[in-house]
């Protein structure tokens, strides 16, 4: 079963491109932002129980979804200030955001960028925490990518190649259960600007060595919010490893790891992933900008030497869980 469309999608115009997005709920905000290839369809079965404690709001990153493809700014201090434009119009000054996979790293370019409308960060297996990065995101910046991808989403490929996917996922393997999600992300391929979109993306974040975006030389800022990372342990896109690297590199954040959960673990556990949310919010007030502060933080900061783990280490151990697994 492929993404569905539970909320009504609203649509905004900034800077002269369109602009999808779900709001609903009220209360403190919380923006989800989704991961390449994806759109707010990613986050359907959290929604509406987020709804309930908070205004969510998810959209369609430029270059996704329902949203504009226009040949663009597609890098994350492009997308951060997408974001903040966003919200700006909507009428919501501060947000908890939270950030999947590409979109972790929006989430905390965001933050770096907007610290004083930024209350938490939340970061669900996100790029930007080590350079390993699996061989079908890589393939995308190789030459030809465009031409090929344009091939076999051909009709005929392309529902082959679908079918094979959702019927490989409903399998008991933990390695083949990203699949459906994939096979989502394969589908919206057909698009040529969608795929145009995506290889900028890419392009901006990875090279043929893996991710070259790392927070690590401004991780000290993080002691200026609070920070939680969570990750399913079956992840075979960015290795759980990652989740070590985030508690070196900000030892004060919130690491949940989620067992049979891959690389999409809100959607693997909604139920989980929410009471998850919920908890950190609860019990960690937002952050109160102070100019003086992260002054500070800029003059004694330096730069953060931290041994990224292997894809093959064992994660952090003991790991705190909220819900008790």
């Amino acid at each position: 079963m492929g993404r569905t469309t539970q909320h009504r999608v609203q649509y905004l115009s900034i800077h002269g491109h369109r602009r999808a997005f779900v709001k609903v709920g009220s209360g403190p905000a919380l923006l989800l932002l989704h991961g390449l290839g994806c759109d707010h369809r990613t986050w359907s079965e959290v929604i509406t129980p987020l709804s309930r404690r908070y205004t969510v709001i998810a959209p369609d990153l430029l270059g996704h979804g329902e949203s504009a493809k226009p040949r663009a700014d597609y890098t994350l201090g492009g997308y951060a200030n997408g974001m903040r434009d966003l919200l700006t119009v909507l009428g919501i000054d501060k947000a908890t955001v939270v950030g999947h996979s590409f979109g972790g790293g929006v989430a905390m370019q965001f933050g770096y960028q907007f610290p004083e409308r930024t209350e938490r960060l939340i970061l669900v297996a996100s790029g930007g925490l080590g350079p390993e990065v699996s061989p079908a995101i890589r393939a995308i910046t190789t030459p030809g990518f465009h031409q090929a991808m344009g091939v076999l989403t051909l009709p005929g490929l392309r529902h082959l190649g679908i079918a094979g996917m959702r019927a490989l996922a409903s399998s008991p393997l933990s390695a083949t259960r990203d699949l459906a999600e994939v096979a989502d992300i394969f589908d919206s391929f057909k698009d040529p600007a969608a795929r145009a979109a995506v290889r900028h993306v890419v392009r901006a974040v990875v090279d043929w060595k893996g991710q070259v975006v790392t927070m690590a030389d401004r991780a000290y800022l993080t002691q200026a919010m609070p920070m939680c990372v969570v990750w399913g342990r079956d992840d075979m896109v960015l290795p759980v490893s990652h989740a070590s690297n985030a508690a070196a590199l900000a030892p004060g954040a919130r690491i949940e790891l989620i067992p049979n959960a891959g690389h999409f673990p809100h959607r693997d556990h909604p139920e989980r992933f929410v009471k998850i949310i919920n908890h950190f919010i609860r019990t960690n007030p937002p952050a109160t900008y102070s100019r003086a502060r992260w002054r500070r933080l800029l003059q004694d900061g330096t730069t953060v030497d931290v041994q990224f783990a292997e894809a093959g280490d064992a994660p952090i151990s003991p790991v705190r869980s909220l819900t008790g697994a």
